[in-house]
């Protein structure tokens, strides 16, 4: 049996809404999906893995999933976690404490992604526009859960859960936002685990 390599943030997979510009983002191959499920089962010992981190690769595994260091931090500080849910629950918990400067925070993180190239021309640049829209009224990226959305309709999802929010007065998106991405720190984070949980399984 070789020994477990040493803990290393796994990296959820880009979506329409995911953080180009956070720590520990890679592009997708060129062949992967524009939008991959936000979700993945995870198993018993994913929250191990958390558990086990240092101080310092815990943050930053956190912070891949959700860009406020007070929330990633505050995560972290609390650990062990017993199961998932512990862990996930603790994160959602977290995000509803976010502070106006812990939302802008983590919301200057979040980029736009564009849909996957094979997309027709039309749709992309449908979404290029429905963005740049969204950013010039609110000054921030758009954020989305697609949890529960089928892939093949992930791209007509965004398009109008941007138009639809777009007439939302500013404070009344920054809720709408912070919802979202609450929602999406929690499927990130479930993702990652079970990347965690793979890598460490493959390496024994």
């Amino acid at each position: 049996m070789r020994h477990a390599h040493p803990f290393r943030p796994a990296v959820p997979e880009p979506t329409l809404t995911s953080d180009t510009h956070a720590p520990c983002r890679t592009p997708a191959p060129a062949d992967a999906p524009a939008i991959p499920d936000q979700k993945s089962p995870v198993g018993p010992r994913g929250p191990l893995l958390l558990n086990a981190a240092a101080p310092a690769d815990a943050v930053r595994l956190l912070l891949s999933c959700c860009h406020s260091r007070r929330w990633a931090e505050r995560i972290a500080a609390h650990r062990p976690y017993p199961t998932v849910d512990a862990l996930l629950a603790a994160a959602e918990e977290a995000g509803y404490d976010l502070t106006g400067a812990d939302l802008d925070e983590a919301l200057a993180a979040e980029s736009s992604a564009l849909p996957h190239p094979d997309a027709p021309p039309a749709a992309r640049t449908a979404l290029r526009a429905a963005h740049a829209a969204y950013e010039s009224r609110f000054g921030h990226a758009f954020v989305i859960s697609l949890d529960g959305v089928r892939p093949g309709e992930r791209l007509d999802a965004v398009l109008a859960g941007i138009r639809s929010r777009l007439g939302n007065e500013p404070e009344e998106e920054r809720a709408v936002a912070a919802d979202e991405l609450r929602r999406l720190a929690r499927s990130r984070l479930a993702f990652t685990l079970a990347q965690g949980l793979t890598d460490h399984r493959q390496d024994l």
